[in-house]
């Protein structure tokens, strides 16, 4: 999952590094992460993993990173654990 994750952070999250350089638990928002660019990617989080975030996930904490994004999708698509 986390390598699905980062290609989908590399091409919506429009940080000025490539998620791969970055530790899981690095902060996104410190990496250049911007509100814009968070919605993009939980959109594309969405499409991808098949899941929706319910209201109570659609804050800054729960796509502050890498870590905090796989226990959300975790959280509401368990077999996204096999990805």
């Amino acid at each position: 999952m986390m390598d699905t994750l980062r290609q989908l952070i590399d091409k919506h999250a429009r940080l000025p590094v490539a998620a791969g350089t970055l530790a899981p638990a690095q902060d996104l928002y410190a990496a250049g992460l911007t509100s814009f660019a968070a919605v993009q990617l939980m959109l594309a989080l969405e499409e991808a993993f098949d899941i929706e975030f319910p209201e109570r996930m659609l804050n800054r904490r729960s796509f502050a990173t890498m870590n905090s994004i796989t226990t959300c999708i975790n959280e509401l698509r368990p077999q996204a654990l096999a990805s």
